[in-house]
């Protein structure tokens, strides 16, 4: 990049052997320091800065040295919510349907129906009454309606509570087996002593059922057993029904419908049917379908038969809720209205859910559960996609999937679980995450003391110094970069296939991507070589790849290559097809989106990572005129820009939902900064940490000062990929980037918790993950905090005993909160100063 120096800065050279008072004695239990291959440490500083890392914010403090990630549970990664509640899995179970509160109103409802007893009344001698079932029949199946925040609904009263029979009620049963008889005749069951078995089928088989004729006497049953509240037939429903049926078919109908309002849990057929005369007229029977739909409510349903007439039974119970899977397709189709009651009594249309992996990617897990629910990747969302090589717990939302199902489908998952399960009217989205809880442990810990000291004191003031280097990181913070894990861990990194992408390159793209180191080819044909899952899956999609490039075959190719690699499954199966085999842009297409956007989102970032070092270098911690800073944070400021008044094409206000009554806050979507003036820059009421940088974008402000010109300077570079940062559209939509902001400095949320524990046996974990705290009971379910394993550690600045077992080694565990989008890694580079964190690099002799 011409006039741009991006090595590393000089500051940040300083050495740790450099001592104050004498010379620097280092401390690891009696025992050296681990050694580090030169190779290993110039590959990783080489890495920091070909992705743009090279400035620290405080380079001349000492730090420790320590190695990262040498058990995938020494890296345990929580989510944390808005409210500040830090995820954690720690229920298995279905979450329970929502139910009304005490306070809830509920009516009985009175809609049976009797005529009216007037001089227009039909020339019948009596209609019939509904009669009152036994009482724990009554209370079974009495139909409530309950009041509710979304509307009125039906519920049993056996959902609301349980009432037990009257005295009275029960010792009339008894001695009056009439009424008993009429009674079950009402409610459509047999007398004691016959089976239940075979049920009416017609009015006429009802009565002889029941064993009275078919016009019940009012007179004759006790007042006590009679409904409290029965409607009436209205003058206008008699009318109508009189001129389509006689007196007897009106009368039977009224009947058939009360017995349906008695006893709606029956199956339709048991209430039996009633048949009219023929009605020739076609227009006639469908008025009559419409009447007697509107006049019962539709709980009556009529046919009719192939001479004309009209059967009338009862509606058919439609489907409950659930019995039905949801289709592979579901989240894609339109909610149906039938349904939608049902969603929101449970809560909402997205369940979600906690996952819980370990050594495990984020989209190999969701991938798993899309194809065991039959859906497509893109119905799940989550905050953000977790590291490989860790314990991570996270919260993760899917479209209109029950609970249950989900359970189902996480019993096949290898290496994670799922679980606190809850429905919510929303999807998850990226304000629904604030930050993420790190609880590190690092390893061959070594630290370097000025003085004479004995061993326990070393160890007390190893502990003092590691509290002092936490207060110092939340206090001054640390360069913001993006971790060396978004540019991906094979020999090509993704910002390079970003590149090409955003050049229209989609050729070299494709071969970026299925490009391989054949030093795994030849490891894996040495069998004197030893290797673990990781190396192993490394190596099948090499020799996955050399078949396809040899064959242009896909079908041993894909064979031989893990599951996990979706995007070069998804190319090498394109490519493969009839007249595809230049068709690289439609290969790119059919890798999963998120995983596509991560190339072109990797270039974004290796420009914000060169940019924010050349910012602190020639800036360093002084806000200066031109630096940006978001307007969503500073609206009380002067320049802060007020949203501008809305008017329609009449010239009327607009007036805008409150953002408490929006599904989505617009302003949310995209972040906006402004430049700061001369003056703003000089009043001390912004810094360092109030400056933001862009990721080059078409919907973004670009600083006003020099460091405008060191974007476009970069970015037309061979390194930058000759591009334009005032033409990022593209007629890709993947490739048209709109940018984003990012601030230039971050610092912990809260202070860094810390621990000293000494340790002999390299496999030994020092912190219980969510799963083996929920093994141990619900006793021992966290606290919002971690329980160490060994109990020979050194915490609180507290030297141990000396009859304590002392290790020959050190282990430091670390807990710090961090905001979204903000790497560890970064944080503990600028915590243990240059060189001092390692990464662990497997020797492929198994274990965790």
């Amino acid at each position: 990049m011409d006039g741009i120096d991006i090595t590393t800065s000089p500051r940040k050279k300083v050495k740790l052997q450099h001592a104050i008072d004498g010379a620097m004695d280092e401390t690891a239990a009696d025992t050296h320091r681990p050694a580090v291959h030169a190779d290993q440490t110039t590959s990783q500083l080489d890495k920091e800065v070909q992705c743009g890392i090279t400035e620290f914010v405080r380079p001349g403090l000492p730090g420790f040295t320590g190695v990262l990630k040498k058990r995938y549970t020494d890296f345990l990664v929580n989510e944390i919510l808005p409210s500040g509640k830090v995820v954690h899995l720690d229920d298995f179970k279905v979450p329970r349907i929502q139910k009304a509160h005490s306070s809830t109103k509920e009516t009985v409802r009175s809609d049976a129906i009797t005529l009216e007893s007037t001089e227009s009344q039909l020339p019948v001698k009596a209609l019939p009454q509904l009669l009152a079932p036994e009482p724990v029949n009554r209370i079974k199946h009495k139909i409530v309606l309950r009041e509710t925040d979304e509307g009125v609904e039906e519920v049993t009263r056996n959902q609301i509570y349980q009432e037990p029979p009257d005295t009275l009620q029960k010792e009339n049963s008894r001695n009056n087996p009439e009424s008993d008889a009429l009674l079950d005749a009402a409610s459509g069951q047999q007398s004691t002593g016959l089976g239940r078995e075979s049920f009416p089928s017609t009015t006429s088989d009802w009565n002889a059922y029941a064993g009275k004729s078919a016009r019940f006497e009012v007179g004759a049953i006790p007042d006590h057993r009679l409904p409290a509240n029965e409607h009436k037939l209205s003058h206008e429903d008699q009318e109508t029904l009189s001129a389509y049926f006689e007196a007897e078919i009106i009368y039977d109908i009224v009947a058939l419908y009360n017995r349906v309002l008695h006893s709606p849990n029956k199956r339709f057929k048991e209430h039996g049917s009633v048949k009219t005369a023929v009605i020739t007229d076609r227009a006639t029977r469908t008025n009559v379908h419409q009447d007697l739909r509107r006049i019962f409510q539709s709980r009556l349903e009529s046919m009719t038969d192939s001479d004309g007439a009209m059967i009338i039974c009862a509606m058919a119970a439609k489907p409950q809720w659930g019995s039905r899977q949801p289709t592979g397709n579901g989240p894609s189709r339109k909610p149906q209205q039938n349904k939608r009651p049902q969603w929101q009594e449970l809560g909402g249309d997205y369940l979600h859910f906690t996952l819980y992996k370990e050594n495990k990617d984020t989209m190999e897990a969701i991938s798993w559960l899309a194809r065991q629910l039959k859906l497509p990747a893109k119905s799940f969302q989550f905050a953000g996609t977790k590291d490989r090589r860790g314990v991570t717990v996270q919260r993760v939302s899917v479209y209109r999937v029950l609970a249950d199902r989900m359970i189902g489908a996480g019993r096949t998952l290898k290496q994670a679980k799922i679980g606190n399960y809850e429905y919510q009217p929303h999807e998850l989205r990226l304000g629904d995450l604030i930050g993420n809880e790190f609880v590190i442990t690092l390893r061959d810990c070594c630290f370097q003391v000025v003085g004479d000291y004995t061993q326990e004191e070393r160890l007390s003031k190893s502990v003092a110094f590691i509290k002092g280097l936490g207060q110092q990181l939340r206090e001054n913070g640390f360069i913001n970069y993006y971790g060396l894990q978004r540019f991906g861990t094979f020999s090509t990194r993704t910002d390079s296939i970003g590149v090409k992408m955003l050049q229209g390159d989609f050729k070299g793209a494709v071969e970026a991507i299925l490009n391989f180191s054949p030093a795994l080819l030849e490891t894996s044909q040495d069998p004197k070589s030893g290797f673990d899952k990781v190396a192993a899956d490394n190596q099948a999609r090499a020799h996955a790849i050399q078949i396809f490039n040899e064959t242009g075959k896909s079908h041993s190719a894909l064979e031989s290559l893990p599951k996990k690699f979706s995007a070069e499954s998804s190319i090498i199966r394109h490519l493969s097809g009839n007249n595809q085999y230049n068709d690289y842009q439609g290969a790119l297409n059919t890798i999963p989106r998120n995983l596509r956007l991560m190339y072109v989102h990797a270039y974004q970032s290796l420009v914000w990572n060169v940019m924010a070092s050349l910012r602190w270098r020639i800036h360093g911690d002084k806000v200066v005129e031109g630096d940006l800073v978001l307007i969503s944070e500073h609206p009380d400021r002067p320049g802060a820009s007020s949203k501008p008044v809305e008017t329609d094409a009449d010239g009327e206000l607009v007036v805008q939902p409150e953002e408490e009554d929006r599904a989505i806050n617009p302003d949310d979507l995209f972040e906006r900064a402004r430049a700061l003036s001369t003056e703003e820059a000089q009043s001390g009421n912004y810094t360092v940490f109030d400056v933001v940088l862009p990721t080059p974008g078409y919907d973004i402000l670009y600083p006003a000062n020099d460091m405008a010109d060191h974007y476009q300077t970069f970015m037309a570079s061979e390194r930058g990929g000759g591009l334009d940062p005032q033409n990022m559209r593209r007629g890709w939509k993947d490739t048209s980037l709109s940018g984003n902001y990012r601030k230039l400095l971050a610092r912990p949320m809260s202070d860094i918790q810390s621990e000293l524990k000494k340790y002999s046996k390299d496999d030994e974990q020092f912190v219980q993950t969510d799963l083996e705290m929920m093994s141990q009971g619900p006793k021992h379910t966290h606290s919002n905090q971690r329980h160490p394993r060994a109990s020979d550690c050194v915490d609180k600045g507290e030297a141990a005993a000396p009859e304590a077992n002392v290790g020959q080694k050190l282990a430091v565990i670390l807990r710090l909160q961090l905001g979204s989008s903000q790497y560890a890694t970064m944080a503990l580079r600028e915590l243990m100063g240059p060189d001092g964190l390692q990464t662990y690099k497997p020797d492929y002799g198994g274990g965790r």
